[in-house]
């Protein structure tokens, strides 16, 4: 028993000494490695204890970042040093995984420690079957809850908003309303930065930040406190476009109504902060070719999900492929135009990689619309036009040299420019043309613009090599 407590102080010690420097950024690797030495060692109250040192946040790295085995071990063993929160911050198809292999009252109970839009956050991708067990086990106000946030579309208001909030009738005064607040903290939302003004039929007449209130004489009326202008968000709005209205106003919470304009919930800044790192992940693995992050998923789920694009990649790499052998012949007289065509083909597909990302960052932020669309089409074609010119004289000059033929050089320069310019042209209009037609820019520009510039580069330089060269 002595040795057991010196182990643990002993572990302890370590974890504190390794987590001074890297406590701000989360766990580290160290720290995991500690945990994972008291586990090998089957030193349950050092696990424990090791355990109760982690803020939420650095418990779910520690559950993504150790290995199956590991993971099983402590979801099975030590379930109740985690609580709902930590499973909030996990990855969503490993925190599948996890809460899938725990019985349904288990995870009742991470679910009732949450707010109301954490627990649909973590139950809403869940087996239905196994979603329908847990529900059954909630109290009938929260499965009432549940069940109507799991109708609203996914990523939308009614998916992200929380059901916790405070209203206040509008003939309340400041006093009565700062009176109501002290007796009823037990059931008030722990954290709220403003209040909602509301009719008697519930909808949503004001809203006042907690500081005006605060700032305010007791016999002041509440109707008389609340901001001018009121940001209501429908229930079936797309979270996307509610992030939109939270940076354009510059917003702390939004209430959120139903389709009879009632209050239902409220959504936070923290909300709006995990939608755009979420959808700026989305938008950077799409440009990619991956439709979601796949890290902790299975190798033959991940092997699917990638399969389709990297198909489509292949189709229009056998059309580029089908461009060069048009010129089979012209190639074989001028070994040096094999030599070449990957410069060509490389710098109008870099290009345009550039031109796309700007495109697609900036209609997802809705600074690209139909309103300025042209002027800036217009703009990325100078771009390339100048691109095109200065890199068409470096590779120009370096091809004359080389190769000691100043027509070949000036046919490589021709070439860059005309790609530039097309890789200039494509990088924009293609994503504007799939936002236009309701289709994620994002997943499916990529492989277009691939497309047209291998396949204008080519022919631009193969086919002026044949014109000027044979």
């Amino acid at each position: 028993m002595a040795q057991d407590n010196k182990d643990i102080k002993e572990d302890e010690k370590n974890i504190d000494d390794k987590s001074m420097e890297t406590s701000v950024m989360g766990i580290s690797d160290d720290q995991i490695d500690v945990i994972r030495d008291a586990l090998e060692e089957r030193n349950a109250p050092a696990v424990e204890s090791l355990l109760d040192e982690l803020a939420p946040a650095d418990s779910a790295d520690l559950l993504e970042k150790i290995d199956k085995d590991e993971r099983d071990i402590l979801i099975q063993h030590y379930s109740n040093q985690f609580d709902g929160a930590v499973f909030v911050e996990m990855d969503a198809d490993l925190r599948k995984a996890v809460l899938e292999s725990l019985p349904s009252e288990k995870v009742a109970q991470y679910v009732n420690e949450l707010d109301s839009d954490d627990s649909l956050d973590i139950l809403q991708n869940l087996d239905p079957i196994f979603q329908k067990e847990i529900l059954r086990k909630l109290s009938g106000r929260d499965r009432e809850a549940m069940v109507e946030g799991l109708t609203f579309p996914e990523e939308s208001a009614g998916r992200l908003m929380q059901r916790e909030f405070i209203a206040i009738p509008e003939f309340w005064t400041v006093g009565k309303t700062i009176d109501y607040l002290r007796e009823a903290a037990d059931t008030i939302p722990e954290d709220f930065s403003d209040i909602f003004v509301i009719s008697p039929s519930y909808h949503v007449t004001g809203e006042i930040p907690i500081n005006r209130i605060l700032r305010s004489k007791r016999s002041e009326k509440i109707a008389n406190l609340s901001l001018e202008k009121l940001n209501r968000i429908p229930a079936t709005m797309d979270q996307e476009d509610v992030a939109y209205i939270f940076k354009r106003e510059g917003l702390a919470s939004a209430p959120v109504v139903d389709d009879n304009e009632r209050l239902i919930g409220v959504i936070t800044i923290d909300d709006i902060l995990h939608v755009i790192d979420q959808e700026a992940k989305e938008d950077l693995l799409r440009l990619g070719g991956i439709e979601r992050d796949d890290i902790y998923r299975a190798v033959l789920d991940t092997t699917k999900a990638r399969f389709s694009w990297l198909f489509v990649n292949l189709i229009t790499a056998i059309l580029a492929s089908i461009v060069i052998g048009l010129f089979e012949a012209t190639i074989e007289q001028i070994v040096a135009l094999a030599v070449l065509m990957p410069i060509v083909a490389s710098m109008g597909g870099n290009a345009g990689t550039q031109t796309l990302t700007v495109a697609v960052r900036a209609l997802a932020t809705k600074e690209l619309s139909r309103s300025n669309a042209s002027r800036m089409i217009s703009k990325e074609l100078i771009v390339g036009l100048l691109n095109g010119i200065v890199f068409a004289i470096i590779i120009g000059s370096i091809t004359s040299l080389w190769f000691g033929s100043y027509v070949l050089g000036g046919v490589i320069a021709a070439a860059m420019v005309v790609n530039m310019i097309t890789a200039a042209f494509f990088g924009i209009t293609i994503p504007v043309i799939l936002d236009r037609m309701n289709m994620d820019p994002a997943l499916a520009s990529t492989v277009f613009l691939t497309t047209m510039t291998d396949i204008v580069g080519f022919f631009a330089f193969l086919g002026l090599a044949a014109l000027i060269l044979i």
